[in-house]
């Protein structure tokens, strides 16, 4: 009598997700890792090329310090309000710790794209650019006409997805 592995009925072609309902997918586990103590402010980011995966980035303090989720938000305590004053915040931005992730490994993150929880600020936005992403596919709009400007200007795509309808 053959022994039965798997439970589950396997995928088809209608539960079967596409690539980038796959990688937004996994963009929501990436951003679990943040450490930002702000509400609704856990943003993950994927750099693909080739559907492969590049590097992975998450909001947070630089590594080996102290966390906003032990000491508090900076931002909170001085009352700034959202999209302003970035300079002052102790986090790294997910789009930033992507990017820093191939520059300390050696990898190119040209011509890929893109997976992220939050539609980039201005300041990811050019470093996007420079990084040579060339799409940005993200979940959550943010209201920065400036940044969407400047990737209009560069020539990268911007799509906020749409999980496919089943």
């Amino acid at each position: 009598m053959k022994k039965k592995i798997h439970s589950e009925k396997p995928p088809d072609k209608k539960t079967r997700p596409g690539w980038d309902d796959y990688f937004m997918k996994l963009v929501k586990s990436v951003a679990a890792r943040s450490t930002c103590a702000r509400h609704n402010r856990q943003v993950g980011s994927i750099l693909v090329r080739g559907k492969r995966i590049l590097a992975t980035g998450y909001n947070g303090a630089p590594s080996g310090m102290k966390h906003c989720l032990e000491i508090g938000c900076i931002r909170d305590k001085l009352k700034i309000p959202s999209g302003t004053r970035h300079e002052i915040c102790r986090a790294i931005h997910s789009e930033q710790n992507a990017v820093i992730q191939c520059a300390v490994y050696g990898v190119s993150s040209k011509g890929s794209t893109l997976y992220v929880t939050h539609q980039p600020c201005t300041i990811c936005t050019k470093i996007l650019i420079n990084a040579g992403i060339e799409r940005i596919v993200y979940k959550k709009p943010y209201p920065d006409k400036f940044s969407q400007s400047l990737l209009k200007e560069a020539g990268v795509k911007l799509e906020q997805w749409r999980p496919k309808k089943k």
